[in-house]
């Protein structure tokens, strides 16, 4: 497709209608300067000046859809706990439907604080309880999801894995049936781990990474550099996904080597990196998963879909911290190709 073509399908992303299933998260960022070095230990002592927040994991699917103009329902867990409320109130900053998120006893909201002094992060601590949520909450938001999608309120289901205990296969598997049904898209970041979702068939759309890929399909990573449609090793990688997950289109992520799109019976699609300087790769998979689908829900082919994304990626990434691509910004980035 042109550039015409391209900004013309991002100028229909008001139009798209995304529920977000998947593993809330609170980013959190303690800023300040070091001065001198502990007498406890041999670590910096930081003065901390300012604490900011923002959404992250799935909640950061869910505010990229917002920045690019589309509409975003959240489903998700969050604990009875002040992290929690932060999780609301910065969704209810970017006017995102938060109904069917569930609040969980027992459990915290997962939490990730970066301490970080000028430019430079020097800890990360993670408050989280990653175990299965109970199946009762998780059956409340399968419902609400297989409502809206049955009266016609959802183009487009994004499933975010970060294998912190709120997706189990059996959501899947449900809300892609009636989605099939339906005609409407279905997308899943995956997180090949202990506490990931299993293989679920007939998704619309898989997005791992390069690792994650190998690691869904038990290929040994050669860490070829070279040309993607000469890697054997994920070509294998491919078919193994393929045969296993049955997806509609496979969707790897190659950071410097930009994309490769998979579709069963055709050749590899390669997308070179748009990406002019990259300063922090937090969140880029989010803006790709946000991007892509926003543009399959709104009519654009999936090679179209693939390309827009690997653009929102390679503005994302040259920002810091956990940051959403903006409408205009993407439209920007796709202008200026020459």
């Amino acid at each position: 497709m042109t550039v015409q073509d391209k900004i013309a399908a991002i100028k229909r992303f008001d139009r798209g209608r995304i529920a977000v299933l998947g593993d809330l998260m609170l980013d959190v960022y303690l800023w300040g300067n070091v001065t001198r070095i502990s007498p406890e230990a041999p670590v910096p002592v930081v003065n901390v000046e300012k604490r900011t927040f923002c959404l992250g994991g799935a909640a950061n699917v869910m505010r990229n859809i917002s920045t690019l103009g589309g509409k975003a329902l959240a489903f998700g867990a969050v604990g009875r706990d002040v992290s929690g409320k932060e999780i609301i109130s910065g969704l209810d900053e970017f006017g995102i439907s938060h109904d069917g998120i569930v609040a969980a006893d027992g459990r915290r909201t997962t939490e990730k604080c970066r301490v970080v002094a000028g430019a430079q992060q020097l800890l990360r601590a993670d408050f989280e309880d990653a175990v299965p949520l109970d199946d009762a909450l998780r059956e409340i938001m399968v419902c609400k999801i297989e409502k809206l999608i049955a009266s016609g309120e959802v183009d487009a289901v994004i499933f975010d894995d970060y294998a912190k205990g709120v997706l189990d296969a059996w959501m899947l598997q449900r809300i892609i049936a009636a989605a099939r049904e339906s005609g409407v898209i279905t997308m899943l970041d995956p997180k090949p781990k202990a506490g990931g979702v299993s293989a679920v068939k007939g998704l619309t759309v898989l997005k791992p990474n390069r690792s994650e890929a190998f690691a869904l399909s038990g290929v040994h990573d050669d860490n070829f550099s070279g040309d993607p449609a000469e890697n054997k090793a994920l070509l294998l990688a491919s078919e193994r996904i393929f045969e296993i997950w049955e997806p509609e289109y496979l969707l790897i992520s190659l950071a410097a080597q930009g994309m490769a799109l998979f579709q069963r019976g055709k050749l590899l699609k390669r997308i070179p990196t748009r990406a002019r300087e990259v300063f922090d790769v937090s969140g880029a998979g989010d803006t790709v998963a946000a991007s892509c689908t926003l543009a399959l829900a709104t009519g654009s082919d999936a090679v179209t879909a693939a390309e827009i994304a690997n653009f929102a990626a390679g503005v994302v990434v040259g920002k810091i911290g956990t940051a959403p691509i903006l409408h205009d910004e993407l439209l920007t980035a796709v202008q200026q190709v020459k």
